[in-house]
């Protein structure tokens, strides 16, 4: 990246504007699980409900004002991703191998969020879309290709990588770097929440990826999914309802420890 550019992006990172935006962008995030994890839990009592994010936004959209609410998620979401997107280039005293692999946890992140923000918005303004369809329908597409099944199987190698990435985290309460979590019994609880939370969602982001990678193997892109696809994948298990009530659980605590992360995360690397 041009030098301009760096620092360019050096100077939005220090903005202050921006880092309240991207604070804000932590709630937005952590109301999104909170809503993700009703809906999980939901089904894991029997109701028959959407458990990915696209499900979360018709359901806010369904409460008065919900397209006021949709409105902010959206714009925290995109301020969020916008700074993980920063975040990617802006730092400084990084080169080879260390620049790379922060432009390859940070970029996807930012990516990620900017997309759920447009979803959101978009649902605000009357779309009512459904990630698992979605899912299927690109996952068709790019098994058309000459090397769809390649291309789709490393897909979901990759999601299930980040999974796996997400359970280390938690067990190995890594994310800590990112937090400046308070002393005392406060800090203890918002570690046990985060470590419930990644481990949640990373067995999540798990099965998701095994989904992905079995539809690549065998052809059938109706075997994708997304989140949805994954808590209907272990609905269909033995002990399935708890195996849900579970997940639904550690994405409400993932959700509570990222509201709290609004305040103690740290934004100055």
């Amino acid at each position: 990246m041009p030098s301009s550019a760096r620092s360019a992006a050096r100077e939005a990172e220090a903005n202050p504007t921006l880092r309240i935006a991207a604070r804000a962008g932590y709630v937005a995030n952590g109301i999104l699980h909170l809503l993700v994890g009703g809906l999980v839990l939901a089904v894991g009592f029997g109701a028959a409900e959407d458990t990915d994010q696209t499900g979360a936004f018709r359901a806010v959209a369904a409460l008065p004002l919900g397209a006021v609410a949709l409105w902010g998620l959206a714009v925290g979401l995109v301020a969020l991703g916008g700074w993980h997107l920063l975040q990617a280039v802006a730092p400084r005293g990084l080169s080879g191998r260390k620049r790379i692999a922060r432009i390859a946890a940070e970029a996807p992140q930012g990516i990620v969020f900017v997309v759920i923000g447009v979803i959101s918005a978009a649902v605000a303004l009357g779309a009512r879309p459904r990630a698992e369809q979605t899912t299927e329908d690109l996952s068709q597409s790019v098994l058309t290709l000459p090397i769809g099944g390649f291309v789709l199987g490393t897909a979901g190698l990759i999601v299930a990588g980040v999974g796996v990435g997400f359970v280390w985290m938690g067990v190995r309460r890594s994310f800590h770097d990112k937090v400046r979590l308070p002393d005392g019994a406060a800090g203890h609880a918002l570690s046990a929440l985060g470590a419930v939370g990644f481990v949640a969602k990373g067995v999540a982001l798990g099965v998701v990826g095994v989904l992905v990678t079995i539809a690549a193997i065998r052809v059938e892109p109706d075997t994708a999914g997304g989140l949805d696809g994954a808590v209907s994948a272990l609905m269909a298990l033995p002990a399935g309802p708890l195996l849900a009530v579970l997940v639904g659980l550690g994405f409400l605590a993932y959700g509570i420890f990222t509201i709290f992360r609004a305040r103690y995360a740290r934004l100055d690397t």
